[in-house]
């Protein structure tokens, strides 16, 4: 017997088969022209992100786990990237500053839809010296670093008024103190252990490259899409 809840089911399911997906022209990607270092690749990418202008390119993905083994995942804001790895920056009291000083291991993803491409990173997590944490807190805007001080974050809101009677305190705050620096803001790095890049194809043929770290160095491998 077909019910409501079946029905809506089946819909929703052939109404998703029915999006169109990559449906502008994909950049090309061969393998075999990639460099050896997964860091070049991931900027020669995003620079072609950013001049094709593609929307927030440094946008991406991370996800940790918290000490029961559960995951979880949010949308940060790519701080930097170098040859030690790539840069975001929270709270350490924060959901993901608790999860990831329990457990230092994360993964990133960034997904450039008008691309095709996705691009996969894993490996450990440190937290930047103090120097570090205060250039990057006093590079936020007076309103973002009023929100960090008031050290609330994904706590139960139950009175938007309060909140923006503390926002204002903290404001005012940093007005008269303009140097003024939450000692518990982090900028994190993740060190890659492994670095995908996922190149969509029309015909669902999707091309795949991973770099994946040794004692020797980087190694490259093709996989099945």
């Amino acid at each position: 017997m077909m019910t409501a809840g079946s029905e809506q089911a089946g819909g929703t399911r052939q109404w998703l088969r029915g999006l169109e997906v990559f449906a502008g022209p994909l950049p090309d990607f061969d393998p075999e022209q990639a460099p050896a270092d997964p860091v070049r690749l991931f900027l020669s990418w995003l620079v072609e992100a950013v001049a094709d202008g593609v929307r927030d390119p440094h946008a991406m993905t991370l996800s940790t786990v918290d000490p029961a083994g559960d995951p979880d995942a949010r949308v940060l804001i790519l701080k930097g990237v170098d040859a030690s790895g790539w840069r975001f920056a929270g709270h350490a009291f924060s959901p993901k500053g608790g999860q990831l000083a329990h457990h230092p291991r994360a993964a990133l993803t960034f997904y450039w839809p008008e691309h095709g491409r996705q691009i996969r990173i894993r490996g450990s997590v440190t937290p930047g010296a103090a120097e570090e944490n205060t250039a990057d807190f006093l590079d936020r805007s007076p309103t973002a670093r009023a929100e960090t001080l008031l050290g609330r974050q994904s706590q139960h809101l139950t009175d938007t008024v309060d909140r923006d009677r503390a926002l204002e305190k903290a404001l005012a705050l940093i007005e008269q103190e303009p140097s003024l620096v939450d000692s518990a803001w982090t900028l994190y790095t993740l060190a890659p252990a492994e670095v995908e890049f996922w190149q969509a194809a029309k015909s669902s043929i999707h091309t795949r490259l991973r770099y994946e770290r040794t004692r020797a160095g980087w190694e490259r491998f093709r996989l099945w899409s």
